[in-house]
C-alpha cells in the first residue's frame, strides 16, 4: 500500500504541474518496483519518456494521469480488501484460541 501511496503522490504532482512550463512527467514501473519493494528496495522515480511535449516543454498528459488515478484506485481497493481479509482471519484465529 506504501507503493500505491507513492504513486498517488506522483500522479497528483503531475496533475498539479500540468501547466508548469518545462515540467516533465514523473512515474515508475509499478510491476518492477513492486517486486523490488518485496526484496527491500525503494521506488525509483524517473521522468517518463515518449510523451508529447507542449510548446512550453511540459509533457503532462491529463488522459494518462486520469487513467493512472483510476488504476491506482482499483489496486488500492484490492489491497485494502486483501488486508481486511487477512485481519479478519487473524482476529478469528485469536478469538477461537481464547474461546
Amino acid at each position: 500500500m506504501d507503493l500505491l501511496a507513492t504513486r498517488q503522490k506522483l500522479v497528483a504532482g503531475n496533475i498539479a504541474n500540468a501547466d508548469t512550463p518545462g515540467y516533465k512527467t514523473k512515474d515508475f514501473d509499478f510491476q518492477f518496483e513492486f517486486m523490488s519493494l518485496v526484496k527491500g528496495g525503494t521506488p525509483n522515480v524517473n521522468e517518463v519518456s515518449g510523451l508529447a511535449a507542449k510548446n512550453d516543454g511540459n509533457n503532462v498528459s491529463m488522459d494518462r494521469e486520469a487513467r493512472l488515478l483510476a488504476e491506482n484506485a482499483i489496486r488500492f481497493n484490492l489491497a485494502a480488501n486483501l488486508m481486511k481479509t487477512q485481519l479478519t482471519m487473524v482476529r478469528e484465529a485469536i478469538q477461537e484460541k481464547t474461546a
